[in-house]
């Protein structure tokens, strides 16, 4: 398997819609802190000007290192750096649309998320979630593959602490952003 994480093979599996993120929009934000790769913590349920976009992915990959047996197999596993290279892309674009603060967040350390934010020249910090509590204060959906409970990739737009609009589920990753500022676009407050 290629260990070239930033494109995508064109055979992807397309992740279905289970209704597993139908009951999000309208619920309020946890009062949940995390560690960010900016060396901050950051608080979930904080009041934040605009909307913030709130992306969360299974597991980014390492240049070199293998990804877990069968993971192009898994609908909507793979291409959590195509995904976070797009928010990286847009996320000017996605200021002026309305939400000048974007999160990533998996389930990775914040070691391992630093050195990816860094590789990626990311503009936003990335958020870990290692013991997955805001899967389970919000009910959000995951998976299991190689020993590993990992985030379904889903994103959430957030307005006053309150989850406002939620993308689930995501595909193709690598042209989510442009989905997500698509959105914010035609919902101008």
């Amino acid at each position: 398997m290629s260990t070239d994480y930033t494109t995508l093979p064109d055979d992807l599996p397309a992740p279905i819609d289970d209704g597993a993120a139908d009951h999000l929009p309208g619920t309020a934000m946890p009062a949940l802190t995390l560690p960010a790769t900016d060396g901050t913590r950051v608080e979930l349920n904080a009041s934040r000007p605009g909307r913030t976009v709130l992306y969360l992915y299974p597991m980014t990959g390492e240049p070199g290192s293998p990804l877990p047996d069968g993971w192009n197999d898994i609908p909507g596993a793979r291409g959590c750096t195509p995904e976070s290279c797009g928010f990286r892309d847009h996320h000017a674009e996605l200021a002026e649309a309305g939400a000048p603060t974007v999160f990533g967040l998996s389930s990775q350390s914040s070691e391992y998320q630093t050195e990816m934010a860094r590789r990626l020249a990311l503009p936003f910090p990335i958020l870990s979630d290692e013991s997955l509590e805001l899967a389970g204060l919000l009910t959000l959906p995951t998976f299991e593959t190689a020993g590993m409970t990992l985030y379904r990739r889903l994103t959430m737009i957030i307005s006053d602490a309150r989850i406002e609009h939620v993308f689930y589920p995501v595909f193709p990753p690598d042209r989510h952003a442009g989905e997500v500022l698509d959105w914010l676009l035609a919902h101008r407050r």
